[in-house]
């Protein structure tokens, strides 16, 4: 599945799932966002603090299991596992260059 994303999206789970909150927000834009469920964090500042708490915080990993590439947007589906919340959820990137402009989860 991994070839099937785009370089910014295999970045940003690569990252995601080595634990490497540098590198997570690195695939970021400056004014990029993170939409969980609802609650937008925008900004590198806004989402490490989202991160810390939710996300690279509680070591989480994904394991890729389908993608779609529409446009400029790919939708993940991964099982969500770690210390926090565990089973599937849906990973919408929006991509602008090389970078994720947009990041929603979503059931």
């Amino acid at each position: 599945m991994a070839e099937l994303l785009p370089a910014p999206v295999r970045a940003s789970i690569d990252a995601t799932n080595t634990g490497d909150q540098t590198a997570f927000l690195a695939t970021f834009a400056d004014d990029g966002v993170v939409d969980d469920w609802g609650r937008e964090f925008t900004g590198r500042d806004e989402i490490a603090g989202w991160s810390d708490a939710e996300f690279i915080g509680k070591h989480v990993t994904l394991e890729v299991t389908n993608v779609r590439n529409i446009g400029h947007q790919a939708v993940v589906i991964a099982k969500v596992g770690g210390d926090g919340f565990n089973g599937p959820s849906t990973f919408t990137y929006d991509v602008t260059g090389d970078q994720v402009a947009k990041m929603t989860i979503r059931e």
